[in-house]
């Protein structure tokens, strides 16, 4: 081939007539052919080779010509330029298509004979999916004869050897190179080892005079370190005294602190329990009172709105005393936490000795190493560094320490000022409770005077009713008298003598009632009476009678109230002018008969004295 385009190896599905489908790896190359036509300069070449089997050879070589019939068989889009780079995209799909279980592209090769020999072979490239494979493009590859497969093998034996002259040269020279480079490299190991011999004798002579100094500068750093070491423990020995003095007389304050507060709480509790008893007590004497309220009319319904508000109130004081329990819930959670921080202050002292312990277990390991340190030579100057930086750890832990226990210091005097204002607290707390039951005395004080109130306006109810009794009863005495008295008048009168004017001054009787007429009367002709029903009589009179009737009951200025509130007659009475209907005209009114007492002053009638009923 001319120019190679394409050349791998890809797995072909082979499928005969007479035996099984199988997969085989076989190289594609795909390249140009310089042809032997003027016109068509290139011709497209495509080979299959197995790199196991040296005989299996097919050969393709498409000319423009054979690609114009094999595009219009096919119905391919392509021109022969563009037709090579989309042959070798469509088998780099294969490739890559080939490792997976369902592959979508695949190159199927299928033979004439089963032998495959010196029979054409077509080897399609096939689109699978799950309706129906699509053959994308399908090339009939013809099988070696002998001269090809001849060819073929020589110019595969002709690489061989080329690749094989190429080898042997890169041999030659790469051992050329280690020769060159081993004679250097003895040379160079020689001058190193005279070099090292002479480093050796100096580095004696030098860890010698180092061990001396070392020895001498151990000695008295020792020295330094006792006494710094002593002086630090006496130091730590003070200040651990002046703490745990100190801690203890704050771990007894705070103790005593607790105590007191937790006295306090239970007065609070107690407290709380007798307002909540207390204010069950006005829940059931407001309860009483609104049924109370239910009975009365107009007043009662003011009442109502009364004791509404103040169940608004006691609901408000329901709150603030929610409100205030929860205070004391939150107190003492507070008291909860600063027990918390006193055993977290315990516990702070106690990992304090554990770390007293650990430096003092850490400076016997110290010392244990400064001995290591004498006996080995070559690390002298390295562990001299480590020692110093120890020293310089421990000085900054005591410094650490002493910084811990000013914080420590720091801590508790704000715990004090914290519990100092918690205290304050708890005295506000007391007077807002002090205040609310003040509250609720108040609004106790206040049903109270409601109650009595209301007493009152029931009993200034009854004594009305029993007013009006008395009215009514008076009322119906009076009517019942009147209208005797006028039966009797018209009884000793004859008929005839009666004239149209007196029969219009003395009332007529109408609907079986006779009603009440401004004449004055005989007193003797009025009878004690008792306050019963009137009975029904009527007495055969005039046209003028029914033609000229007052209206029914009494008149209506007899029932004016007087000054104190109460109803009544008027003062008045009868002594008042009468009034007259339109068209009459008045007449003198009747004297009493001879033989009869004088009239006595009445406060309903003048001129008589008529008895009350019984009632």
């Amino acid at each position: 081939m001319a120019e190679e385009l394409f050349c791998q190896s890809a797995a072909v599905l082979v499928k005969c007539k007479d035996c099984e489908d199988r997969r085989e790896n076989v190289r594609l190359t795909v390249g140009w052919q310089c042809s032997s036509n003027a016109v068509h300069k290139k011709d497209l070449t495509v080979r299959l080779t197995d790199d196991t089997d040296p005989f299996f050879l097919y050969n393709l070589t498409i000319s423009e010509d054979d690609f114009q019939s094999l595009k219009n068989q096919q119905g391919l889009l392509v021109e022969f330029s563009a037709f090579p780079q989309r042959f070798i995209e469509l088998l780099d799909q294969c490739i890559q298509e080939q490792s997976k279980d369902v592959p979508r592209f695949m190159l199927q090769l299928i033979p004439q004979s089963p032998a495959l020999d010196h029979m054409p072979a077509s080897l399609n490239i096939i689109e699978t999916n799950p309706f129906k494979h699509l053959t994308h493009l399908s090339l009939k590859l013809l099988p070696g004869n002998d001269n090809e497969i001849k060819k073929y093998l020589a110019v595969c034996l002709q690489n061989v050897k080329m690749e094989n002259s190429s080898l042997q040269e890169r041999l030659r020279r790469t051992e050329e190179d280690l020769t060159k480079r081993l004679s250097i490299t003895q040379q160079t190991l020689a001058e190193k080892s005279k070099e090292l011999d002479r480093l050796r004798n100096e580095w004696t002579t030098h860890t010698n005079f180092i061990a001396n100094k070392h020895s001498q500068e151990v000695t008295t750093e020792r020295e330094k370190a006792l006494q710094a070491q002593t002086h630090y423990q006496q130091q730590w020995e003070q200040q651990k005294k002046e703490t745990e003095a100190a801690h203890s007389q704050t771990v007894q304050h705070l103790e005593r602190r607790i105590a007191e507060i937790e006295t306090i709480n239970k007065d609070l509790i107690e407290r709380k329990y007798k307002s909540e008893s207390t204010i069950r007590e006005t829940k059931s004497k407001l309860c009483v009172v609104e049924e109370e309220c239910q009975r009365s009319k107009q007043e009662i319904i003011s009442l109502r709105r009364e004791n509404t508000t103040l169940d608004a109130e006691c609901h408000e004081k329901e709150k603030l005393l929610n409100q205030l329990r929860t205070r004391t819930a939150v107190l003492e959670q507070e008291v909860k936490d600063k027990e918390q921080v006193v055993t977290k202050t315990t516990e702070i002292f106690e990992s304090i000795q554990e770390h007293k312990k650990n430096l003092e277990e850490s400076m016997e390991q110290k010392q244990l190493q400064m001995g290591k340190l004498e006996a080995t030579v070559k690390s002298l100057s390295e562990e001299l560094l480590k020692a110093n930086e120890i020293i310089k750890k421990l000085q900054g832990d005591m410094k650490k320490l002493m910084e811990k226990i000013k914080l420590k210091n720091t801590v508790t005097m704000q715990q004090e000022k914290l519990l100092g204002e918690k205290t304050q607290m708890l005295q506000k707390e007391q007077q807002e409770l002090a205040e609310v039951q003040q509250a609720l005395r108040h609004k106790e004080e206040e049903v109270h005077k409601l109650q009595e109130k209301f007493d009152a306006t029931v009993e200034k109810l009854e004594e009305s009713k029993q007013l009006l009794k008395t009215n009514e009863n008076v009322i119906s005495w009076l009517n019942k008298q009147l209208n005797e008295n006028k039966l009797a008048a018209l009884q000793e009168t004859p008929p005839s003598s009666i004239s149209s004017g007196n029969l219009s001054r003395l009332g007529g009787v109408q609907n079986s009632q006779v009603h009440f007429s401004p004449l004055q009367l005989n007193p003797s002709s009025i009878p004690v009476l008792e306050p019963t029903s009137a009975p029904s009589s009527s007495t055969p009179t005039g046209t003028s009678l029914s033609s000229k009737s007052e209206p029914i009951g009494l008149d209506q200025k007899y029932l004016q109230k007087r000054e104190c509130g109460k109803p009544g007659l008027s003062r008045g009475g009868l002594s008042q002018k009468p009034s007259y209907p339109i068209g009459t005209v008045p007449t003198r009114p009747l004297g009493p008969k001879q033989g009869n007492p004088p009239p006595a002053t009445s406060a309903y009638f003048p001129g008589q004295q008529p008895r009350l009923p019984a009632s």
